[in-house]
């Protein structure tokens, strides 16, 4: 790979999306770390069930669209295909899936799950995008003595140096979303007063701040391809009153958290600004978001992670172990302190959100 210095977010987009790039070349996510869609069947099963009261909520309609931007290999919407085909009701034979994806179409997908590089427009129903905006590009930036700069980074040994200064869209951004930065951002923005001290500021904050208005536009750009419906999106995240000092950059390969070297050879991936991404989402939907922990959601739609009565390991020990393996599932899936904690973002076109997320 080109080891020419790069900002951060073309590093990441090669890197991540390129030919040879981790999500494009390798064996998905699934081979590298658990996702909410890979931990367990209870997570495509809550989904389902959103996706039933949604289904009612918009009149049955033909076709019910079921969009996954950045699918992996798949595996969410062949859960999903499967337990329609289960259910009762006409929503299978409605159902149109497609998978957003840059990888190569796996030669093992069920023909009827379309596999397409861009996000269809025109959605009648679901689109979901689970843990994909942590791995939309970001820019990472730094200040200094002349101003904040973008952070350059060697692609192949993950080497930094200051990069050229930021753009006045991004400087904008940061003083929105990361207030605690908007006095130092302001008086670098300023040619009068004292020269801000960038030293200081490397102690007291952490140094590098991880910009998030491409996720803003990548977000609001999906949301814009709805008709009908809603989009969901699952990810971790933080909100304007408690972004990390430092940032969240990190990378990921083979199970293991490992130096974030945007050299093709793992995951790369920081957290999302998650409130900065909804009012993007929400300026182009015209209507408000809602915004829960995924135990919140989870447990809105059915998800029970309570132990099974002991008294069912007397009479039918084998229901017992299927039960205790499905609430352990769900208790990971709800874990506050683990995946629990990921957000849902709800952007609903043409819908009421607070029915579908009813207990």
């Amino acid at each position: 790979m080109n080891s020419t210095a790069l900002r951060w977010r073309d590093a990441m987009d090669r890197a991540l999306y390129g030919p040879a790039g981790f999500f494009v070349a390798g064996a998905g996510p699934a081979g590298h770390f658990r996702t909410s869609a890979h931990a367990s069947p209870a997570f495509a099963a809550a989904v389902f069930r959103l996706v039933t009261r949604l289904d009612a909520a918009l009149g049955l309609p033909t076709p019910f669209d079921i969009v996954d931007v950045g699918a992996g290999r798949g595996e969410l919407l062949r859960a999903l295909a499967t337990l329609a085909d289960e259910a009762a009701g006409s929503l299978s034979s409605r159902l149109r899936l497609t998978a957003v994806e840059l990888a190569p179409r796996p030669p093992d997908l069920p023909p009827a799950i379309d596999w397409t590089t861009e996000t269809p427009t025109g959605i009648t129903g679901l689109l979901l995008a689970t843990e994909w905006l942590d791995n939309v590009p970001v820019d990472v930036a730094v200040p200094t003595e002349t101003g904040w700069r973008y952070v350059l980074v060697n692609p192949s040994t993950g080497e930094e140096t200051p990069g050229p200064p930021l753009t006045k869209e991004d400087q904008t951004w940061l003083t929105r979303w990361h207030p605690a930065l908007a006095p130092v951002i302001k008086r670098f923005a300023s040619a009068e007063g004292p020269e801000p001290d960038a030293n200081l500021f490397l102690t007291e904050y952490g140094g590098r701040v991880e910009v998030g208005r491409g996720r803003d536009l990548a977000w609001a750009g999906v949301v814009g391809c709805l008709r009908r419906g809603v989009a969901l999106g699952v990810d971790y995240g933080h909100l304007r009153q408690a972004r990390p000092v430092g940032g969240t950059l990190t990378g990921y390969r083979g199970g293991r958290q490992v130096p974030p070297v945007p050299d093709g050879s793992c995951d790369v991936t920081a957290h999302v600004a998650m409130d900065s991404v909804a009012s993007a989402g929400e300026r182009v939907a015209g209507c408000a978001y809602t915004l829960v922990s995924q135990r919140e959601a989870l447990l809105a739609l059915g998800a029970d992670g309570g132990r099974p009565p002991l008294s069912l390991a007397g009479t039918d020990p084998a229901g017992y172990v299927r039960a205790l393996a499905a609430a352990s599932a769900v208790a990971e899936l709800t874990d506050p302190a683990g995946l629990g904690g990921h957000w849902w973002l709800l952007q609903p076109v043409g819908v009421a959100v607070d029915a579908l997320m009813a207990r």
